[in-house]
């Protein structure tokens, strides 16, 4: 069986020091243009550790959510619409 592929990226997107979206992405440039044509308001994209398989990135994600929930009263960064990321 092959290797999976490390084509995914981990963001979180931030309104100064305040994270208002996780995500997973295989193209960053064209993630944060979408997210910007989406109404989103953000002041940086930031790139989360190493890039990674789908699988892994997809296992950051809903984790990163739900340590954000534990930190802020249970509720979701801003644009996170739901506890996996999808």
């Amino acid at each position: 069986m092959p290797m999976a592929e490390r084509d995914t990226y981990k963001y979180e997107l931030r309104n100064g020091n305040r994270v208002v979206y996780v995500g997973i992405t295989n193209d960053l440039d064209r993630r944060e243009a979408e997210h910007r044509n989406e109404g989103m308001q953000f002041t940086s994209i930031n790139k989360v550790g190493n890039i990674t398989t789908r699988d892994a990135a997809e296992a950051w994600e809903a984790d990163r959510i739900a340590t954000y929930k534990e930190n802020h009263h249970g509720d979701r960064p801003l644009y996170n619409q739901n506890d996996s990321g999808k």
